[in-house]
């Protein structure tokens, strides 16, 4: 008579329901758009930048459904890609500075701005953009912050601190430009 093994008991506190990325797509798509459009990119641009940051983690499905959170890496290249957007749009902007005479750029980067608060954070340097976005759009914490930016959470508290304080200089009380 043969003895009958007993399986061991599974653990399933290790177990991990993987999401698919048709209801991460969901989720995250309209966040993205958001993120980058308030790091710098127009809105017609910020949806095009959500897509490619999108496409990039769907083709990396298989290993980016695994992170602990995925939100996090499509952040990440949404702020890179929003943040080359903007660089590059601005070296546009002063070629054709060069070509049109009178013309200053501050009044060209406002008319695709119409809200002058975005328009002011447009200003701030891209880490802090992203910095106020992920704070005020997201309402992500310090540590959360730190961790999308790649850097410690003192530096992602200093970003915050000098784009408040940027934005306190160019802004008045009433949140219109000084």
């Amino acid at each position: 008579m043969a003895v009958a093994e007993i399986p061991e008991p599974v653990d399933t506190t290790s177990i991990r329901v993987v999401e698919t990325f048709d209801d991460f797509y969901r989720r995250e798509f309209p966040r993205l758009v958001a993120l980058a459009a308030s790091v710098g990119a127009g809105p017609g641009v910020a949806e095009d930048l959500a897509q490619d940051a999108l496409i990039k983690a769907h083709r990396s499905w298989s290993k980016i459904s695994g992170y602990d959170n995925p939100g996090t890496w499509v952040r990440r290249v949404t702020i890179n890609l929003a943040t080359s957007s903007a660089r590059r749009r601005t070296s546009e902007l002063k070629a054709k500075l060069k070509l049109r005479s009178g013309a200053s750029l501050a009044l060209m980067l406002t008319t695709t701005q119409h809200e002058p608060i975005w328009a002011a954070v447009a200003e701030l340097p891209p880490q802090q953009r992203a910095a106020i976005a992920l704070h005020y759009l997201e309402d992500r914490p310090v540590a959360q912050i730190a961790e999308i930016l790649e850097c410690s959470p003192s530096t992602a508290k200093v970003h915050l601190h000098k784009a408040r304080t940027s934005l306190a200089a160019k802004l008045g009380a009433d949140g219109s430009p000084s």
